[in-house]
């Protein structure tokens, strides 16, 4: 009796410290969102912050497809894109007609815009999973941006639609002129937003959703409609694309036709990937990279497009759980105590790889830049001026690569080897099965 009154308070100590836990993390999660403008309080840093807490929401609501559901889609920018359109529309129809709308509700507009969409053609496209469903996912969005550019009184043509976001109501003696007040509204829509959609991933709902992606055959023997779930995925997943679309045209005061190309698609499946679909962060971790990435490299090189394919090529290949994954790898040898194993390895492994990389990017670039002018021919890399001109940056390339190739080769066979040592302590203590 005592034994089962004890393991009741143990079960019960337990779930209220994972509760602590819980709730911890989007505490922290809030305080930073509050404290980082007060560290990086510049133009440029505020402008970051914004384009990356959209492309969360974004990319967690790209999530709820791919990685919840099982269902790749090639045009979700379809409901970032009328969401966004909603949103100016709305501001407009608020200015004009003088209502009390302030500006932090416009976002559910955009909301109700992608969800909109998501209703409509939603039943047609979720009879299907698989490649029937990413086929059609594609015709749509393709079919919706082409539209963009001929119905011009409702997408504004190539032009697109602007609006004043400073003449809606204010609220508490803000005008959201200035950024920092616009990254506060989006650090506010992104909390709330990834909350609801984590809940979603904790309900009966959510739960079915994998059972659906796992396989649908069984879910139908045990009652359910794999095609009513994923076509209720389908709309949640709308809805919180039409809120990141809705940000997206309250930052930028314009919505024209790039929100609904295959590009914008193509950077949220990008950055979900490489960030990892299986785990909550993963989106979370990938759309602060890729943000990151079409920032800085959009200023340095003509060819960022061609970065962002290999890295997503080398994700594919050697990572296809992305980086939550690889992370997530070395949970069991933390908690082991025998991660130490494996920094040394690392550690000596990095400077080959490096060297690598550093030479494909040389040629990258050597051949990128041949036909630019003088002055655009010198390819800065770690601080050191090479010139795609030159033969000797030709064959440093060559050297880089070979090189660091078959060095690094050695180095990975060492991490093989300290990586067994390292999960063979972890298994014998019971933390890896």
């Amino acid at each position: 009796m005592s034994d089962t009154a004890t393991s009741a308070v143990d079960i019960k100590a337990q779930s209220r410290g994972q509760n602590l836990r819980f709730y911890g993390i989007w505490v922290i999660a809030a305080i930073v969102l509050i404290v980082l403008p007060m560290i990086f309080s510049s133009g440029g840093s505020l402008t970051s912050f914004s384009l990356i807490g959209i492309s969360i929401i974004f990319a967690l609501s790209y999530n709820i497809l791919l990685g919840q559901t099982g269902l790749l889609s090639f045009g979700h920018a379809v409901h970032y894109g009328l969401g966004g359109f909603l949103a100016i529309h709305a501001m407009n129809a608020v200015i004009a007609r003088g209502w009390s709308i302030p500006l932090p509700l416009i976002p559910l507009v955009g909301g109700v815009g992608g969800l909109a969409i998501a209703i409509v053609v939603g039943w047609v496209i979720t009879k299907r999973a698989g490649t029937v469903f990413a086929m059609i996912s594609l015709g749509i969005g393709e079919l919706v941006a082409s539209s963009s550019l001929i119905l011009r009184s409702v997408f504004g043509g190539e032009s697109g639609v602007t609006t004043n976001r400073t003449d809606l109501p204010q609220v508490f003696g803000w005008n959201f002129g200035p950024q920092i007040q616009i990254y506060y509204l989006i650090a506010f829509w992104l909390m709330i937003s990834a909350i609801a959609m984590y809940a979603l991933t904790r309900t009966p709902l959510g739960r079915i959703c994998n059972a659906v992606r796992d396989n649908p055959e069984r879910v139908e023997f045990i009652g359910y409609d794999p095609h009513v779930v994923r076509y209720l995925a389908y709309c949640f997943a709308g809805f919180f694309a039409g809120i990141a679309g809705g940000l997206s045209a309250i930052n930028f005061e314009i919505a024209n036709s790039a929100y609904l190309g295959a590009v914008q698609s193509g950077i949220v499946l990008f950055a979900t990937f490489i960030g990892g679909t299986a785990y909550f962060f993963g989106p979370i971790l990938g759309a602060i990279l890729v943000t990151y990435l079409q920032l800085g490299l959009t200023s340095v090189t003509t060819v960022w497009q061609l970065y962002f394919g290999v890295i997503f090529i080398g994700i594919v290949m050697f990572a296809p759980g992305g980086i939550a994954g690889l992370l997530m790898m070395h949970r069991p040898l933390v908690r082991a105590g025998s991660l130490g194993l494996m920094i040394p390895a690392y550690l000596i492994a990095l400077v080959p790889t490096v060297a690598l990389a550093c030479g494909v990017i040389l040629a990258i670039e050597i051949i990128a830049r041949q036909h630019l002018p003088a002055d655009a021919q010198i390819i800065n890399l770690l601080g050191i001026p090479f010139s795609a001109t030159s033969p000797a940056t030709w064959l440093t390339s060559v050297i880089l690569i070979v090189g660091g190739y078959f060095v690094a080769r050695l180095t990975w066979q060492r991490i093989a080897d300290a990586w067994d040592r390292a999960t063979t302590i972890a298994r014998d203590r019971g933390y890896l099965a």
